[in-house]
């Protein structure tokens, strides 16, 4: 399994990889702001506007391959404000679905949360869908769960749903970026 951060150019050379892995997530039911069943060319749209972003350094986005098979992805947003360099969100993180169980989510994970500690990131923050499996995974890597908001999102079928936020310090590092 090969982890790798990929740049603009690499980003979109992947982008039917990318939109296949979010369509297909979404479909099995992973709430990841979108509704199943999603159409490639809504998720291909969706990430060919990252791209931007990408280049900007506003987002970093890791892809797992297996071979040439993509299994997951992970990616940190960053705030643009001078007062909110210190922290970034984790978004996106999935894993295919047959490729789930395994601990690619788990090195995704620990993947952003390393690269955010080395750009001088000291405070992480996510949300996911209350009751998600997603949660296992947070918990487990010490993520402290802060409170839930009610009907905040709506689950791929369509259910409005709670969504829990989660928030974790990072060791301290030079603000770099």
């Amino acid at each position: 399994m090969i982890v790798n951060r990929l740049d603009e150019e690499q980003l979109r050379k992947v982008l039917s990889e990318l939109a296949g892995l979010l369509a297909d997530t979404v479909d099995a039911g992973a709430s990841v702001g979108f509704l199943a069943p999603l159409d490639r060319a809504e998720a291909l749209a969706w990430w060919a506007e990252r791209a931007a972003d990408v280049a900007a350094g506003r987002l970093v986005v890791w892809a797992a391959y297996d071979g040439d098979r993509l299994l997951g992805t992970a990616s940190l947003a960053f705030p643009g404000k001078a007062n909110s360099r210190h922290r970034a969100e984790l978004v996106k993180l999935m894993v295919a679905p047959d490729a789930r169980g395994r601990g690619l989510g788990r090195r995704l994970l620990a993947t952003a949360e390393g690269a955010a500690a080395a750009a001088g990131v000291t405070l992480l923050h996510l949300d996911t869908e209350t009751g998600s499996p997603a949660e296992h995974l947070y918990r487990s890597a010490d993520w402290t769960a802060i409170g839930a908001i009610p009907d905040y999102a709506a689950s791929p079928d369509g259910v409005l749903r709670p969504t829990t936020i989660y928030y974790k310090h990072v060791p301290a590092g030079a603000l770099t970026r």
